[in-house]
C-alpha cells in the first residue's frame, strides 16, 4: 500500500471522526428515539406500530410538537415561556364560549382565537423586550393569570360539545378520493379485519418522500459544488434510506387505518415553514445572533427588542393553535385544559438539542425531542406504569439532555 493511499485512509478515518463528534448529539437523537420506539415495540408485543395506535400518537402529540416549534424559538433567543400550557386552556375555553354559548361560526372563532392568542403572546413579548423584565417571571404571571382566567370563564365547569366541522381540526382525516387497495378481507371465523389502504394518503406519503430526499440531494450537491461539504458519503446515504424507509413505513401504517389525519398535515406543513425560517432566513439567523450574545448582536445592528418581541408573539399564536386543536380533539373545554403542557414542551426542546444558555438548536430536533416524550408517554401508558412514576422517568430524561449539554459545551 502507497504512502499517499495511507495518507488518504488516515485523512478520511480523522474527518469522520470529526463529523461524529460535531454531530454526536443530532444523531444520538434520532438513534434514541429508534431504540425507544423499538424498546416498547418489543415490550408492548407490537401495540406501539398498531396503525390506530401510531395514529393516537400523532393526535396526541400535536400540539405538543406545534408549540415546540415555537418553544424552540424562544429558547434559542434566550429566554422560556412557563405560560404556554395556560394559553392553550384559555384559548380552548374563549372558543368554547364563543361556540358553545354565542353560537359564533367556527372559522370566525377560530380567527379570534388565533388573534388573541398572539396579542397574549405579544403583551408578554412586550414586558420582557423592551421593560426588560425577565421572561421567567413574566411567563409564570402569565400561567397563574390565564389558568384564573380560564377557570372564571367556564365558571369551573366543562363546556361542550363543539360543531363537527370544528372537530375535524383534530379528529378529521384526509379524504381518499382514490379507489381503496384491499389487503385483506373482514373474516369473523379467523378473527381478521378487512384493511384496506387509503391509496390518496398513500400517494401523498410517496411524493413526500420523494420531495424530501430530492432536497436532501440538492442539498448535497450544492455542498459539494462549494467545497463545504461535511457530512461523508457513507453517512448521507445511510441517513437518507433510514429517512425513506421511516417515511414509506409511516405512510403505509396510517393509510392502512384511516389514511393522513388533518392535524399531521398542519403540523407538518409547520414544521417545513419553521425548519426554512431558522436555516434560510435573515430573522432566522439573527435569533440564533440573540441567543448566542445579545450584546453582540444589538452592537451588529440587529434590533434585539422587537426581534424578542416578535418570538413571544409566535410563541403565543402557535400556543393557540394548539389550543385549538387539543380542544377540538377533547370535543370541550375544561378548566384544566393545558395543566403540565409546558413541561412537556420544554423538555421537548431541551432533549432536542437545544441549550439551556440559548443560541443553539434546530426545529428536527425539537420535533424529534417532542415524539420522544410522546412515544414513552404512549408506551409506558401501554404497559400500564402509573402517572407517578411516568413523571419521574421524563423529569430523568429532561436531567440528562441538559447534563449532556453542559458536557459538550464544557468540551468545545
Amino acid at each position: 500500500m502507497s504512502q499517499v493511499t495511507v495518507h488518504e485512509e488516515m485523512k478520511a478515518t480523522a474527518s469522520l471522526s470529526r463529523f461524529i463528534k460535531s454531530n454526536i448529539r443530532e444523531y444520538g437523537m434520532l438513534l434514541s428515539l429508534i431504540v425507544i420506539m423499538v424498546f416498547f415495540q418489543i415490550m408492548t408485543d407490537g401495540t406501539l406500530f398498531k396503525p390506530l395506535n401510531l395514529t393516537n400518537l400523532i393526535l396526541q402529540n400535536s400540539y405538543i410538537v406545534i408549540m415546540a416549534l415555537g418553544m424552540l424559538l424562544v429558547i434559542v433567543a434566550g429566554h422560556i415561556d412557563l405560560s404556554v400550557g395556560s394559553v392553550v386552556g384559555f384559548i380552548g375555553a374563549v372558543a368554547a364560549v364563543l361556540m358553545v354559548q354565542f353560537h359564533v361560526h367556527f372559522l370566525i372563532t377560530a380567527m379570534l382565537c388565533l388573534i388573541l392568542a398572539a396579542a397574549i403572546g405579544a403583551g408578554q413579548g412586550y414586558f420582557i423586550a423592551y421593560l426588560k423584565i425577565p421572561s421567567f417571571i413574566v411567563t409564570l404571571a402569565g400561567m397563574l393569570v390565564f389558568k384564573g382566567l380560564a377557570l372564571y370563564i367556564l365558571h369551573g365547569q366543562s363546556v361542550g360539545p363543539f360543531p363537527k366541522e370544528f372537530q375535524l381540526l383534530s379528529s378529521g382525516f384526509l379524504a381518499n378520493p382514490l379507489p381503496e387497495i384491499v389487503i385483506a378481507e373482514a373474516d369473523p371465523a379467523v378473527n381478521q379485519t378487512r384493511i384496506a389502504l387509503q391509496t390518496f394518503s398513500l400517494l401523498i406519503g410517496m411524493i413526500v418522500t420523494a420531495l424530501v430526499i430530492y432536497f436532501n440531494f440538492r442539498d448535497r450537491q450544492n455542498q459539494l459544488r462549494y467545497g463545504t461539504v461535511e457530512e461523508p458519503t457513507l453517512f448521507f446515504i445511510a441517513r437518507n434510506v433510514l429517512i425513506a424507509a421511516g417515511f414509506v413505513l409511516f405512510s403505509y401504517l396510517l393509510a392502512s387505518y384511516k389514511g393522513l389525519p388533518n392535524v399531521l398535515i398542519v403540523m407538518f406543513a409547520l414544521i417545513v415553514l419553521y425548519a426554512f425560517v431558522t436555516s434560510s432566513t435573515t430573522i432566522g439567523r439573527r435569533i440564533y445572533a440573540l441567543g448566542g450574545n445579545e450584546k453582540a448582536a444589538r452592537l451588529s445592528g440587529i434590533r434585539t427588542e422587537r426581534l424578542t418581541f416578535l418570538t413571544f408573539t409566535n410563541m403565543g399564536l402557535l400556543a393557540g393553535l394548539a389550543g385549538l386543536i387539543f380542544a377540538a380533539r377533547l370535543n370541550t373545554a375544561t378548566p384544566k385544559a393545558g395543566l403540565g403542557f409546558e413541561l412537556d414542551v420544554i423538555a421537548a426542546v431541551f432533549i432536542g438539542g437545544a441549550s439551556a444558555s440559548g443560541g443553539v438548536g434546530k426545529v428536527i430536533g425539537a420535533v424529534i425531542g417532542a415524539f420522544i416524550m410522546g412515544v414513552m408517554n404512549n408506551g409506558m401508558s401501554i404497559l400500564g406504569i402509573g402517572i407517578d412514576l411516568q413523571q419521574v422517568i421524563k423529569g430523568l430524561v429532561l436531567l440528562a439532555a441538559v447534563c449532556i449539554d453542559v458536557y459538550y459545551k464544557k468540551k468545545s
